[in-house]
This record gives structure tokens, sequence and C-alpha cells, in this order.
């Protein structure tokens, strides 16, 4: 009875750290990736859309994003959610067919502020699998309060749900090690 419901944290927990690896996609590097716009939200013809449901996204070398809408209507609805973005900080080129970003070089002083920018989203991430242990936690001592459990089930549970966050733990210090050797990376 307690096993199911510890065993029911693991893809919550998977599913934070999926989350912070898509989160960090978004992060800027100095380095051309599609991951960087294609989630921006475009207001096309009244309805928001992300980018990837309009237009393609290529990165024709390692300093350039091309995008080519589909519509080339949503060509200026695409430049101008670019331009007021507040965490891109990039100019679009638009010549009528595709729109061109060159992803400048970042200086070192930028580099070293966005490595602490990715210590706010690796926190992010283990407080919410402390979360889920703690719900978890919850569950059980609810079952040992109700007489279902008793108090070595609960200790079982914790014993459990720490082997899961240390190796939770593990993995995202892998994913911040190269994320940030990453940034760093000249």
């Amino acid at each position: 009875m307690i096993r199911p419901i510890v065993e029911s944290a693991q893809p919550k927990m998977d599913k934070a750290i999926d989350h912070l690896v898509e989160e960090l996609k978004s992060i800027r590097t100095g380095r051309a990736s599609g991951a960087l716009v294609e989630n921006l939200v475009i207001d096309y013809y009244g309805m928001t859309q992300p980018l990837k449901a309009i237009a393609s996204i290529n990165t024709p070398d390692a300093r350039t994003i091309a995008i080519t809408p589909w519509d080339k209507g949503a060509m200026t609805s695409i430049e101008k959610a670019i331009k007021e973005s507040p965490t891109l900080g990039l100019n679009p080129m638009n010549d009528g067919i595709v729109i061109r970003l060159s992803i400048p070089t970042l200086t070192e002083e930028r580099r070293r502020e966005i490595a602490k920018s990715l210590g706010t989203k690796i926190e992010d991430c283990r407080i919410t699998l402390r979360n889920v242990r703690h719900d978890v936690l919850k569950e059980v001592q609810k079952l040992e309060k109700d007489k279902l459990a008793t108090q070595d089930d609960v200790k079982f549970a914790e014993a459990e749900l720490n082997k899961k966050i240390d190796a939770c733990q593990r993995r995202i210090d892998e994913i911040e090690t190269a994320k940030t050797k990453e940034i760093l990376e000249v």
C-alpha cells in the first residue's frame, strides 16, 4: 500500500527535471539555437500562438537564427514580439521572406550574470522536488494517523523518497554543470 504511493513521486520528479531542461534551453549562451525563440508568444490575427506554430525556425550558422513564417502577414507580429521580448534583447532583420536574428557574442560580465540566473532556475527545480517529497510523506503520515500504515512504513517511505531525491539532485547537478560550462565557454 505504501510502495505505490512512494513510486507515484518518481513521475512528478522526472517532470520537474524535464521542465528544468526545457527552461534552460531558452537561456542564451552566445550560440544560435531555435529553442531561444520557438516558444515566443506571437499575437497572430487576434490569437496568441507560439512562434514554432506559425513559422519554421532554423540556424544556418552558429550566430544566426532564421525564421520563415508560413504566412507572410505574420512578419510584423513576429518582429514586434522579438523586439518587445525582455529576455532576448535581439534586433530582427526582415528581408520580406525571412527574419534573421544575429546572436552577438556575450561579454564575460554578461556570461557571469547569465550563470547566476541559472542558479534561480535550478533552485526552483529543487524546491519542486522537495514539495513532491513533502506531499508524498504527508499522504503516508495521514495513512499512519488513520491506522492504515505503521511507523515502519513511514520510515520506509522517507528512506525511499530520500533516495529518489538524491538521485534527482545528482541529475540536476550534472545539468547545471553542463549548462554553466556552455554559458562560460567563449
